[in-house]
Parts: structure tokens; sequence; C-alpha cells
């Protein structure tokens, strides 16, 4: 497995609240739109970054991750596992203190890439499932229901 309970719950409650989304846009049939209100919910900035740039739930969003002008705490990555890699390559250049891959999304190459610069690392998990059950601490707002 890869990101046991204690990682998990360290990048939902410690690692920060300002989330990029990498494959985040308007589509509300995608599962990137729906785990991003969910982390609104429980008090993460969600930044949309997609090829379309487009603001997502109130949010401006950022063609990829370099263009965003201000620090990012954890990146969440919705992409297909032959591009994660160079995600989370890219999540280390901008200085994140931890990548998740979201479910099904799998490159064990990048998670020892990503761990062994220093970051935090949840692979195949989603935040949307793990965080209601932290309960309070898990963001700003972690005491609310869904």
């Amino acid at each position: 497995m890869y990101g046991d309970s204690a990682t998990v719950r360290k990048i939902l409650t410690e690692s920060g609240d300002t989330w990029a989304v990498v494959g985040l846009s308007s589509n509300r049939s995608r599962a990137a739109y729906g785990v991003a209100e969910v982390l609104q919910r429980f008090g993460k900035r969600v930044v949309p970054v997609h090829p379309k740039a487009e603001a997502v739930h109130g949010e401006q969003g950022y063609a990829s991750l370099a263009d965003i002008p201000f620090e990012v705490d954890v990146v969440d990555v919705f992409v297909n596992s032959d591009l994660a890699g160079a995600v989370a390559d890219e999540a280390v250049a901008k200085g994140a203190k931890a990548v998740w891959f979201q479910l099904g999304v799998i490159d064990e190459p990048a998670y020892e890439r990503t761990r062994a610069a220093g970051l935090e690392m949840v692979m195949d998990r989603c935040p949307a499932i793990e965080i209601p059950g932290l309960g309070r601490g898990a963001g700003r707002h972690g005491d609310q229901a869904l």
C-alpha cells in the first residue's frame, strides 16, 4: 500500500490547506469536480490545474503547476498513470509538501522519486473518502458533516 493511515492523516491535517488539483475542470461529471467540492467543504483551498485554465468552484484555474503564482501545499493528481509521474516531478519542483495520486493512479517509480525528494505521498486513494473520517482538525472546517 502506498500511504499508510498516518501519512493520509498527516497530509489531510498537517500539510497545509492549499491543494492544486491537477485535472480539475468545470466538467461536473468528472470525479475531480466532486472531490474538489468535498475538499472545499473541509476547509481546503482548491486550485484547478487543467490545460483550459478555467475557474472552478470559485477559484482561478491554471494551465500548469508552474503557472500558479503562489505556494501549493498538496498536489492532488487526477490524470492517467502514464502522465502522473511528470506531475509528481512538477510538484517537487514547485515546492509542494505532499502529492496525492487518486484511486487508480499508480506510478511506483514516481512514488519512490517523490518520497526520496522528501515529500509525503499517497497513491491509489481518494481524499474525499478519507477526510470525513478524520473529524476535527481535517481543515479549517474539519468538523462539518458531508
